[in-house]
């Protein structure tokens, strides 16, 4: 089996949180992908499609939660109207709002798929639900970007949306942000801001990203037309149903809700000790 079909031709549990989201915990939405994870795993379940947005939050990875000036660097974030928070996984800083679409595809691990199969998948996806976008939807490292990877997504040269990877316990789950409304350049200075007040000419261990805000970009503005949530949700669907795929729209079963509790406890945790020296 290929990534291709884990998704193409079979039936999914499809959740939507693209509105309710806004209304979350950012943390819960690791929670519940760890949820998923574990349940498809351990075949309890089909695979997973969910759909998310969150109010303004920043994500910091852990690195960016030891840099020097920390506390600095996130008091403006703060100061600008964002909620902080920390992965428990890899990756740098990523803006969350409520014009960034993120996707989970969550599905069972196989050993002969390997990890780049996953970014593949993503971001065939996103081809097929971008067909008309004004250029070729490019997965590279798009240097001075925030949170930069192999598998940032780009077109023209900008880039618009970023793809993470987390298995766990038998659980692959492949996440993308994509910026879709406002201004990406306006994003990428508001980190790019947070790293020099974090950093200040300090040694720091890691690369931390030297970004430059013209080399990000939302859809609206690439574009150069208004593009919405609600416009990718349908583009989304409609991808789905001209490959076949049967989606099943679902919720926690009650087994996954006690997962679900565990895990955000946990998770929880760990942010409140990543994010110790805002009490301190």
């Amino acid at each position: 089996m290929n990534t291709h079909q884990i998704f193409y031709g079979e039936t999914v549990r499809w959740i939507d949180h693209s509105s309710t989201g806004l209304q979350f915990n950012p943390l819960q939405s690791f929670a519940l992908d760890d949820t998923f994870c574990i349940s498809t795993g351990e075949h309890r379940s089909a695979p997973v499609m969910r759909a998310w947005v969150h109010a303004p939050t920043i994500v910091l990875g852990i690195q960016d939660s030891r840099l020097p000036h920390i506390e600095e660097g996130t008091a403006f974030l703060q100061e600008q109207g964002y909620r902080v928070i920390v992965r428990n996984s890899g990756g740098l800083a990523v803006v969350l709002d409520e014009g960034i679409f993120n996707l989970s595809l969550i599905f069972k691990e196989e050993k002969l798929i390997s990890i780049n199969s996953g970014y593949d998948l993503m971001h065939d996806l996103m081809k097929r639900i971008f067909p008309d976008a004004p250029g070729e939807i490019k997965a590279y490292e798009i240097e001075g970007s925030y949170c930069p990877g192999n598998y940032d997504l780009s077109i023209n040269g900008r880039k618009f949306a970023g793809i993470s990877q987390r298995r766990i316990r038998g659980g692959t789950a492949v996440q993308i942000y994509v910026a879709v409304t406002d201004s990406g350049p306006e994003r990428a200075a508001l980190l790019q801001e947070f790293y020099e007040r974090a950093v200040q000419g300090r040694t720091v261990k890691y690369q931390w990203p030297r970004i430059r805000p013209e080399v990000m970009a939302s859809l609206s503005e690439i574009y150069e037309q208004e593009i919405d949530i609600k416009d990718v949700l349908y583009r989304l669907l409609s991808a789905a149903r001209q490959h076949g795929v049967l989606m099943q729209s679902s919720s926690l079963t009650n087994e996954e809700l006690h997962r679900f509790d565990y895990l955000f406890q946990r998770v929880s945790e760990r942010n409140q000790k990543a994010l110790a020296f805002l009490e301190a």
